[in-house]
This record gives structure tokens, sequence and C-alpha cells, in this order.
């Protein structure tokens, strides 16, 4: 009797342990917490099980690499002074290696207990690949100059790393409020600047910055699965002789995050303030993009303006996308811009499923001082070479929940445009892309799902 008397006592003690340990996995104890180092000069690889901290700009330089694993968080602490806001700085030779997976996403964030855009700069990435300024290299702009900050070259495909499953949150803080339209913006979001095609990126998002997105200054990285969301400017941009492949990429909006954008935009393409002529011209070619603008038609013209904008002499190839609910159009060219499209010169828009609050205007044109449609610019686009179609209603689009209450499902429908019609011809498209048959960024299965990856909030 003692003896099984002492067995319950040990087996409750027993349970009351399992217990505890199950309390232990159900709130697991706080990741330790570190602070990077300013100045990386040798290869590191970050703990797993530590979550880190930047303060101010962390350069990673001297060819040394970064590695990041799954599930690691890096916060920036929030800094009101745009020249001191805090940055990750992979200097050109260097590399950054973020290995997040769908389920564990390796996330940048703001350190503050209330987050906002701008809380912090960007992540920049610089590399060695192409630019069309004279002199082959550049500095980044929006940051203090030093030998760390060169970018470009004459190595296509450099390598800078490999980025998959990463999200970027409240950057975008460099840029003042006045900026300049017309010049090249300050660094924000997720930029990469002369990065080659040696380097790998798939699966990023950037959401709530104050500025752009994605910036590509030049370069020649290809990419794909890239999503940016209320992003406060243009959520890709494209600046400085970029040249690379895109595939799979998502713009959406339910409002403007920021008030000093003049333009905010789905994509830009631009070359330089001047514009230069200096090869390579800026030339994204871009297939399977989707590009949502907040939903319901605007009263009045907003900080909101154009699913496409492309100016200052750039040349583009974008097909087999979708483009939705922006006030100013769908498409706006420039004297510029314009009749390279016009005349088959180095662009082409084809294959595109378009759509604007203001149907006359899907299709626009811009001479400096006034924003027109612009029917010759719409009469070409839907002739029987382009192969554009336009919806003068959302619905017509037939996506699955382009607004739903947790992120988008930008699927196609039976019956919608967008499950078919896509063409890959041309040589442009002949490499890289993977060759599907829908148009838009999604398919029957949505890689845009929310997930702990992609975080619709």
């Amino acid at each position: 009797m003692k003896n099984s008397i002492l067995f319950l006592l040990v087996l409750l003690c027993g349970l009351a342990a399992c217990n505890k340990a199950g309390d232990a996995i159900i709130n697991p104890p706080v990741n330790k917490v570190d602070t990077l180092a300013t100045a990386i000069t040798a290869d590191l690889i970050l703990d797993a099980n530590t979550d880190y901290v930047i303060n101010g700009q962390v350069y990673v330089k001297n060819n040394a690499s970064l590695t990041i694993p799954a599930g690691v968080t890096v916060s920036v602490v929030k800094e009101d002074d745009r020249s001191n806001k805090g940055v990750l700085v992979i200097a050109k030779g260097s590399k950054l290696f973020v290995n997040g997976t769908v389920d564990k996403p390796v996330v940048f964030t703001s350190a503050a207990t209330t987050k906002a855009p701008g809380d912090w700069g960007a992540i920049i990435i610089l590399g060695k690949a192409p630019i069309n300024v004279p002199g082959k290299t550049d500095h980044v702009a929006g940051i203090a100059i030093t030998a760390d900050t060169e970018f470009g070259g004459d190595l296509s495909d450099d390598n800078s790393g490999s980025i998959n499953y990463l999200r970027v949150e409240y950057a975008g803080g460099i840029n003042p409020e006045n900026e300049d339209e017309w010049a090249l913006d300050k660094v924000s979001g997720f930029s990469l600047e002369g990065v080659g095609a040696g380097t790998k990126v798939d699966n990023v998002m950037v959401e709530h910055s104050n500025d752009d997105g994605f910036q590509f200054v030049g370069g020649t990285v290809n990419v794909t699965h890239l999503i940016a969301y209320n992003n406060g400017d243009d959520d890709f941009d494209f600046d400085h002789g970029y040249t690379g492949k895109l595939q799979f990429l998502i713009s959406y909006r339910t409002q403007l995050n920021s008030a000093h954008a003049l333009r905010a935009n789905g994509m830009e393409s631009y070359n330089d303030e001047v514009p230069t002529t200096n090869p390579p011209l800026t030339r994204p070619v871009i297939s399977n993009m989707t590009i949502i603008g907040p939903q319901g038609g605007e009263a009045s013209k907003t900080n909101l303006n154009q699913g496409v904008y492309i100016r200052k002499g750039t040349r583009f190839f974008m097909q087999n996308s979708v483009i939705a609910e922006y006030p100013q159009g769908a498409l706006m060219l420039c004297p510029r811009t314009k009749p390279p499209v016009m005349t088959d010169a180095g662009s082409e828009f084809r294959y595109n499923l378009v759509h604007s609050d203001d149907p006359s205007r899907t299709f626009s044109y811009d001479n400096s001082s006034t924003v027109n449609g612009d029917p010759e610019l719409k009469a070409f686009a839907l002739n029987s070479v382009n192969n554009n179609k336009l919806f003068e209603a959302l619905a017509d689009l037939k996506l699955t929940n382009i607004y739903g209450a947790n992120g988008p499902e930008l699927s196609p429908m039976a019956g919608s445009d967008a499950a078919t019609g896509s063409n890959f011809d041309g040589i442009n498209f002949s490499t890289f892309f993977t060759q599907v048959p829908y148009r838009g960024a999604v398919g029957p299965e949505n890689w845009a799902a929310a997930s702990n990856w992609a975080v619709w909030k």
C-alpha cells in the first residue's frame, strides 16, 4: 500500500512536470537579443535562436558575407533624423544570404513599440553590374558618401548573395517630405543598386514603407515573387539603366500611407533627371504582374497616380499582367517614352488586362504641363498586334476576392480573361520566365496567400 501511494505521488509529480513542460512548449522562451556591429568585415552567420537589433547604419564590407537563418527578426531602432536612419548596407563584393521559409521568414522591422512607415531607411545591396552613369559607378542616394556606398561596374553576372522569404516593414524614412519629383529617389525599402544576375532574389515582401517599396538602380538582377503592400510612393521603381527580368509581382494598395508622395505609382520606370542617353537605358522586362489600387473611384485627384508610369527615355517590356483601380490610369507615357512604344523601337506593352477608375484615362499621356487620356495610345494598345484588353468594370476581371479582409485572393475565377491568354513569344521572354497559361501574378495556386511571410495587415 505504501509503495502504491508512493507510486501515485511520483506519478502526480510527473504529470505536474509534464504540464510545466507543456506550458513551456505553448509559451516558448523569448529569443535572445543581440545588436549587430556597425561594421561586419568577416563572414558572419547569425544565430537562429537570437533576434537582432540594428542601431544606426550597419555595413557588411571587405568581401564578407552575412547569413541570416530562417525565423530571425531584425529590429531597427527608430530614428527621427533622416540622415541617421537605420540601414543595412551590403557593400560591393560582399554578400547577403537570407534563408527564410514561408513558415519562418526573415523579418526586418521597426523596433518602435508603435511602428510607423519611415521609422528606418532600407536594406541596400550594392553590386558591380552596369549602370548608365558616366564612369560606370555611383554612390547611394540619401546616405553619407564613403567608399562603402559605391555601386556599379561592368560585371553583369555579379553575385551579391541569395535572398528568399524576406519581409521588410516600416522602412522608407530617408526621402524628405517635399521631395523633388524629378530627382532620383533616395534609398527606400528593399534597394538593389548595380546588383548582378548572379544574385538570387525570390519571395520578398515590402510593406508600409513611407516611400518606395522596391528600387532597382541599374544592374541586371532577375527576380521572382515580390509583393509591395501599402507603400507610400512607387511600389516598384526602376532607374539608372536597370535591365533585368521580373516575374510574379504584386503591387497592392488599400490606402496611400505617405502624404509626401507627389505621384505614387504601382510601377515607375525612369532613367535620370536629365534624362540620359547613356547606355544601358533602363529596360525592365516584366511578365505576370498584378497592380491593384485602392477600392472604389477617387472623387478627386489624390497623390495616387498611375498603375504604370514610363518616363525619362525608359524602354520597357510588359506582358501577361493585370492593372486596375488607379485614379489616373493604367499606363501613362511621356514625349520620350511614347515613340518607342508606338514604333516598336525597344518597348512593348502586350497581352495585358487593364482597368482604371476613369475609363477615358486608362491610357494617358503626360506632356509635362497636363495629363490627358490618349485615344491614339488606347487604339494602339488595343489593336490585334498588342492584344491588351480594357475593362470598364473591375468585377469583369473576375479575380476571386480582390479586397479580402485577410488579404487579396488574386487567382482568376472560372471564365476570367486572366485564367488564359498569356504569351511568351519573342526573344525578351525566351529565357528565365516560367511559361504559365494565366495572366497576372497569381494562378490557381495562391503563392501570396496570408501566411507567416505574406502578412496583409
